[in-house]
């Protein structure tokens, strides 16, 4: 067979040659359908004819079952043939008995999920058993296809189910090892969406989430469980659950109390300054980046300004100096907003950020600041001088 054929059997069945689905096998034989499902799960073992007759026809009489089964047997299998050559050929008869062969070019779901939970040994690596879990949980895209035509087809179906199951809280628990907590949140998801009422899964994902402090999500969550239990007619949702959600909710005050705290404080420390906010200049320049990506972001307008005190023939003393710059920092500290940023950024220099100003109304301000100065520190041996430029251009103003 030159064909690439995928067999799907769980949660529907489907039968894919070469990446493209074939008709509804199902609709020309149902009963064709449940013998080749029965034998796949054999896993290559012989089936006795009596033991199909039983399996297939329990309850009805028929003259001679043994012919009925191989005329069956017989068409399905042109049926299989007609989708792709030599697909037929995977019933093998044998003396008194059938088995089912896959061969290498035919892939059945519900066998490679298996066999990639065979493959996982002891002297597995981490790395390994992961990856095969990961398979799995790719392949079981939801419970055994039945047709009802099995007898203990409910009992095949439980028992995947429980393998897959199980196959899942064993790589949650691997994931736990290291914290991955997203990833298990990630599993669980895609997990619940073939078996949405499974109480572990929802404990687990919960539980990751609370890891992670996505406290909202987990309470969001519990609510959709307690919801579906209610649904259910179960009184609560599982008490592994209600401990969770107690906890939950204790978090949830923890990071209230916190919020109020850590907002009242910030509100006593801003109510204590009046005036514009003075930094240290390495605080000045964050505050500058800040300012810039917001003016990006909001397209506001930003002003940096700068006041130079010095005197013409350059021989200001230390003492001159800082007498003069404190009488135009508390000249600054007067006059701004509380909007406004302000530090020294040299001996000599003071600089500021102005939000949300006009460049006339920025000008004004200095000259309002230097008219101010030369009131309340006549000494002539002082000039001032001041610059203004928005964040980002270049300097517009000078005096």
């Amino acid at each position: 067979m030159q064909q690439n054929v995928q067999i799907r059997l769980l949660g529907d069945f489907d039968i894919l040659v070469n990446g493209e689905r074939q008709n509804n096998l199902a609709a020309k034989s149902r009963k064709g359908v449940s013998l080749m499902e029965y034998l796949i799960l054999q896993r290559g073992r012989s089936v006795p004819v009596q033991r199909l007759i039983r399996e297939l026809w329990s309850g009805n009489r028929y003259d001679s079952p043994e012919s009925a089964l191989k005329t069956m047997i017989s068409r399905f299998r042109a049926l299989l043939n007609g989708i792709a050559p030599g697909l037929g050929g995977c019933i093998v008869s044998e003396q008194g008995a059938y088995r089912w062969i896959s061969g290498p070019a035919v892939h059945v779901d519900v066998l490679d999920m298996l066999s990639l939970l065979e493959s996982i040994h002891a002297d597995s690596t981490r790395e390994q058993r992961i990856e095969c879990y990961s398979q799995v949980l790719d392949l079981y895209q939801g419970d055994l296809y039945q047709t009802g035509d099995i007898c203990n087809g409910a009992m095949q179906v439980s028992w995947l189910h429980r393998e897959y199951l199980r196959a899942i809280y064993t790589w949650i628990e691997l994931l736990k090892e290291t914290e991955e907590y997203e990833e298990i949140v990630r599993i669980c998801r895609k997990a619940i969406q073939v078996d949405e009422l499974d109480e572990q899964l929802h404990i687990e994902m919960i539980r990751a989430m609370i890891q992670m402090n996505y406290t909202t999500e987990a309470i969001n969550e519990y609510k959709r469980v307690t919801q579906a239990a209610h649904a259910d007619r179960k009184t609560e949702a599982p008490k592994d659950l209600n401990a969770d959600y107690q906890r939950m909710m204790d978090i949830g005050d923890m990071v209230s109390q916190k919020l109020s705290m850590i907002r009242d404080e910030l509100m006593d420390e801003g109510s204590q300054q009046s005036g514009p906010y003075f930094c240290e200049y390495d605080a000045f320049k964050e505050f500058y980046c800040i300012e810039r990506r917001t003016m990006e972001r909001l397209g506001s307008t930003v002003f940096l300004g700068i006041i130079l005190i010095a005197n013409p023939d350059d021989t200001i003393t230390t003492v001159v100096r800082e007498s003069a710059m404190a009488a135009l920092c508390e000249i600054v500290r007067s006059n701004l907003r509380k909007g406004d940023i302000v530090t020294r950024a040299a001996p000599s220099v003071v600089a500021m950020l102005l939000p949300t100003v006009s460049y006339s109304t920025g000008n004004a301000v200095m000259e309002r600041i230097e008219s101010l100065f030369y009131e309340e520190y006549p000494n002539q041996s002082i000039v001032l001088s001041f610059r203004i430029t928005p964040l980002g251009g270049s300097i517009t103003g000078a005096k």
